[in-house]
């Protein structure tokens, strides 16, 4: 299937082939016929699988064939909520690349920086309007926002933001829109609390759900470690010894166990910090910032906060434990090994994660060779 296909108009497949774009990803194809019949969608698909432009494509073409009067050009059309500053910046950048030759205008806003900027794009009025959801709610508080002429509603990465404790605040902002208006709901997992949220959101959704991905790159090097629970951190430290691992993404299951890595990792002399929901936006910006420079060597965490963590020559995951979800492994290595470079994935495995183990050599089809001789091995 090519865009073409999918009745696009002018304006936006001329800007898709500037991006270089040819071929819509799988959420795209399923997801834009519905959006674009003006259905609600529930959409289950992870970050890096396009699905930013399966919204913002569909959301530019029903704003733009259906143009406001001049009267009206001050309110505000469409929300997009997202639990953090750095997706928000994302979905902005594909608005601005999409949308370059529509007449649809957007703006975004996130707290920790100064509101006059975003205030000032506000007064000279937006269609698309992208938001965190404590800034948005600050600014409708001060009278700045309305969105009671809401046309469409995107609710995205569902699960990080009820993971990031933001529900209330999602709760306080669906009060405010219109009862008849287009939603549409995206997250990567979704667990009893997500489709109950769903439930309020929508109303007869068409449902999207795109299979995770299920082989790993071959330019990854993968090893396990079976090793005792009481010896991962001996077993961290030894492999970090080898001074010629730059920078690490160290994988936890918990906001808990990212923050006790991180103590120990300190406590031997290796700069390393914790990314994961309980942490402001800012110290999740400064960590990946910090990272990304190596400045800090080793960046510890957890699953729903690693999402889109894009980092140029990261040659080394390590998971120091074994997903619960076999999908989430290959999303964890697939961090390394980007655009054909090679990477190297170590897994530590204690008795209790080998049907995990199992599990994720069911899911690539082959099993993860085993390194034996290790200082903290417990294969007897």
């Amino acid at each position: 299937m090519t865009f073409q296909e999918l009745d696009l108009i002018e304006p936006i497949l001329r800007a898709l082939t500037e991006e270089g774009y040819t071929k819509p990803t799988p959420i795209q194809s399923k997801a834009i016929p519905f959006i674009l019949q003006q259905k609600d969608l529930l959409g289950c698909a992870q970050t890096g699988t396009g699905k930013t432009a399966a919204f913002a494509i569909p959301i530019l073409q029903l704003l733009q064939e259906k143009p406001l009067e001049k009267w009206e050009k001050s309110r505000i059309r469409t929300l997009i909520l997202t639990p953090t500053r750095e997706l928000a910046i994302q979905i902005g950048d594909s608005f601005s690349a999409y949308g370059r030759h529509t007449d649809i205008r957007h703006t975004v806003i996130f707290g920790g920086v100064g509101q006059k900027p975003q205030t000032d794009a506000l007064h000279k009025g937006v269609d698309v309007l992208i938001a965190t959801p404590g800034r948005l709610l600050d600014l409708i508080n001060q009278g700045f926002i309305k969105l009671n002429q809401l046309e469409i509603f995107v609710l995205d990465e569902a699960d990080r933001m009820l993971d990031m404790g933001f529900v209330h605040d999602v709760k306080k902002i669906l009060k405010l829109l219109p009862a008849k208006r287009q939603s549409l709901f995206f997250s990567a997992t979704m667990p009893p609390a997500i489709m109950t949220l769903a439930d309020t959101i929508l109303t007869r959704p068409a449902k999207v759900e795109v299979t995770p991905v299920s082989s790993t790159a071959d330019t990854i090097n993968q090893s396990v470690f079976f090793v005792d629970k009481s010896d991962k951190n001996s077993l961290l430290l030894h492999i970090l010894s080898d001074q010629s691992i730059a920078t690490a993404l160290v994988f936890t299951r918990t906001k808990h166990g990212a923050d006790k890595v991180v103590k120990v990792l300190r406590k031997a002399g290796v700069t390393s910090e914790a990314i994961h929901g309980n942490k402001s936006q800012n110290a999740r910006q400064n960590a990946l910032k910090n990272f990304k420079s190596q400045a800090t060597r080793v960046l510890v965490a957890t699953d729903i906060a690693a999402r889109g963590i894009d980092v140029d020559d990261l040659t080394h995951v390590i998971n120091y434990e074994i997903p619960n979800i076999p999908e989430t492994y290959v999303h964890r290595i697939g961090r390394t090994g980007r655009a054909g470079a090679k990477g190297i994935a170590l897994s530590f495995c204690d008795v209790e994660e080998k049907g995990y183990l199992k599990d994720i050599h069911k899911l690539i089809a082959k099993n993860i060779p085993v390194v034996k001789d290790h200082p903290y091995s417990n294969m007897r």
